[in-house]
């Protein structure tokens, strides 16, 4: 029988808390958290991500400021909010026009509020890997002693979950949409991880009975948002596996106000 891995449920009941420390933040400290997204492009994927992060965090009393600017525009930007001690979080969100200069942006934020961990010095975990952990720690769902398939190497998800989980004993093997034996790699897995942007990617005859499978990839197709995951995937009965909607990304969005959370309590 088919198990979803749903991150909303889970999500729910860490959203309760959070707004009960923001609460106490305000009240204790008169502390008002505030995040600061910083958007370079006007994109129907990027767009829908930013107003669940300005809704989440209304949902919860943190204050979340929108900066649509040019990418000329970001590095003077950056350097003013990291002035600026109303605000406790910042986020560049990705991808930006010119893309080469990316790695020199985002290490422009101070690491005191570099919410999103992508800077090489940050204090904090980086949000859809951590997600990603959160969402299987929640089912029950252990790395060890099972073969791991990560597949996907990018700056966002891949490359930094990769690193956390080679910190670990866990028995892990890395790879990419253009892996030729892909399908014999997923085949020989117990769970796989799969977050490269490509839809379809993974399908059906690539997936052996008992799998748990976590598809943190997301493209734009047809004005909406969609996986790495092949929709005869979802046919498949004695699978344990993230739904369409609801998986990863609530928990990632999670992960997020909970660092602007954290951030807030080192600032006191």
């Amino acid at each position: 029988m088919k198990k979803l891995l749903n991150g909303k449920d889970l999500a729910d009941y860490i959203k309760q808390r959070q707004a009960k420390d923001v609460r106490s933040l305000i009240q204790a400290f008169n502390k008002h958290p505030k995040l600061a997204i910083i958007q370079a492009i006007d994109d129907p994927a990027i767009n829908i991500y930013v107003k669940l992060k300005k809704l989440y965090g209304s949902e919860i009393g943190i204050e979340v400021d929108i900066h649509k600017v040019e990418q000329s525009k970001i590095e003077s930007l950056i350097k003013q909010l990291n002035k600026d001690d109303s605000v406790h979080g910042i986020i560049i969100q990705l991808p930006i026009e010119d893309e080469s200069k990316t790695e020199e942006l985002i290490n422009l934020v101070v690491k005191e509020k570099d919410v999103d961990a992508l800077a090489k010095k940050t204090d904090f975990d980086p949000a859809t890997p951590t997600a990603i952990l959160w969402l299987l720690a929640g089912y029950n769902v252990s790395l060890k002693d099972k073969k791991v398939l990560l597949i996907g190497r990018g700056k966002l998800v891949g490359a930094p979950l990769e690193k956390m989980l080679k910190t670990s004993d866990i028995d892990l093997i890395v790879a990419d949409r253009k892996t030729e034996d892909l399908k014999s790699l997923c085949l020989d897995s117990d769970i796989i991880i799969t977050a490269t942007g490509k839809p379809g990617l993974i399908t059906a005859n690539m997936i052996k009975p008992g799998t748990v499978i976590v598809d943190a990839g997301t493209a734009s197709e047809d004005g909406g948002l969609v996986g790495d995951l092949s929709d005869d995937v979802y046919r498949i009965d004695n699978i344990t596996l993230t739904p369409k909607k609801g998986g990863v990304g609530p928990l990632t969005v999670c992960v997020l106000f909970e660092n602007v959370i954290k951030a807030v309590k080192m600032s006191i």
